[in-house]
């Protein structure tokens, strides 16, 4: 049975005087709720300086972004060039729209997977998540959908506006691109090695996401366990309120966080590093009297690609790991793998050598290949 709130932006849900607990559409089973999982550690991930990755001799550096790899897939990135100010009025800007009252939100529609959207509903007994969310498409720059984007307010008042998010992407592309010539030279492979398979007319997306308080954080998922859709993504975190988990070792670890932008290793580059750099395994829990925010990007290959491990990184001792596939195959199959909790390279059988990745998971998988 729907429950009567199902299919209801989460912000109005969450703003209900007197609710005392979630609705059950959104209500996870025992096993799966946060407080029932093993011991969460409180762990600082590894940071990166992006500046030192392009110095030629910087060993020390590259170790780190090695390690970081090699651990947890994902990374704190310093030395991007972005000023806090300038974070900051993304974030304030991010506050301010979804503070908006909730007609304004919805002047920027609800697109297949773009405009102001809460989780694509599949079925009467699919779990949602406990958050809104804003996708927009930045890039390529001709193929923007502007009438979904905040236009009819200003950039110093601190709501999103054009100007302020296309700044944004430009930074954050430049070091996203950054980030893939130093992982390409990880691999002894020219700098430009990841960047080509992406292609000039690459995708990129942001999903800013909106988590109300919650009077019952331990019985939902702000955003269920997954692994995205990407060659790289970008997360700016939220400077106040932390929430990101990532599984680790078998655990949940909760990093410490502050107003910190994270580099997240997408399903993308593991097809094409062929299992080399691995995606990790993220969820956000949400909190009983606080709201949080985020911004991710997600930097993805020209749809019309068929992407799959390059044969320089194919070889006796590291067999293919996944089939090649079309990009927008992919991208369409991400959606389905969402909804019901999977990966996208298992839900769409795109792997074909798990028992090899499984063997090859204790060798030190960042080498001079």
């Amino acid at each position: 049975m729907v429950h009567q709130d199902q299919g209801k932006l989460v912000q109005v849900v969450a703003a209900n005087v007197g609710l005392v607990a979630p609705p059950s559409g959104y209500m996870l089973s025992e096993e799966n709720r946060p407080t029932t999982v093993a011991q969460q550690a409180k762990l600082v991930i590894p940071i990166v300086d992006v500046s030192r990755l392009a110095m030629p001799d910087d060993v020390e550096e590259a170790a780190k972004l090695r390690s970081a790899l090699q651990s947890w897939g994902l990374f704190v990135v310093t030395g991007h060039g972005m000023s806090k100010e300038f974070l900051n009025e993304i974030l304030e800007a991010t506050r301010k729209f979804f503070h908006l009252p909730l007609e304004e939100k919805q002047k920027c529609g609800n697109f297949q997977n773009e405009g102001y959207r809460i989780d694509r509903i599949d079925s009467d007994e699919q779990i949602l998540d406990w958050c809104d969310r804003l996708w927009l498409q930045l890039q390529p720059e001709d193929e923007r959908r502007l009438q979904f984007w905040p236009h009819n307010l200003y950039r110093r008042s601190y709501i999103i506006c054009r100007d302020l998010l296309h700044e944004y992407t430009l930074e954050s592309g430049r070091v996203t691109m950054n980030v893939l010539k130093a992982m390409a030279k990880l691999l002894n492979r020219e700098e430009g090695f990841f960047i080509n398979m992406v292609g000039e007319r690459f995708k990129s997306y942001s999903r800013f996401t909106y988590y109300p308080p919650c009077p019952r954080p331990d019985l939902v998922n702000g955003l269920k366990p997954h692994t995205d859709n990407s060659v790289i993504t970008l997360i700016l975190m939220d400077k106040d309120v932390g929430g990101l988990h990532v599984l680790k070792d078998g655990h949940w670890d909760v990093p410490v966080l502050g107003n910190d932008m994270l580099v997240v290793v997408g399903e993308g580059m593991e097809i094409v590093s062929n299992a080399i750099f691995k995606a990790p395994w993220h969820r956000v829990v949400t909190s009983a009297n606080k709201e949080r925010l985020s911004l991710a990007m997600f930097y993805q290959p020209e749809p019309e690609r068929i992407i799959g491990p390059p044969g320089v990184l194919v070889h006796e001792k590291r067999p293919a790991m996944f089939k090649n596939y079309l990009v927008q195959t992919l991208g369409d199959g991400y959606w389905d793998a969402f909804a019901a909790g999977d990966r996208t390279v298992d839900f769409l059988n795109v792997r074909i050598n798990a028992e090899a990745d499984t063997e090859l998971e204790g060798r030190a998988v960042v080498a001079n290949n």
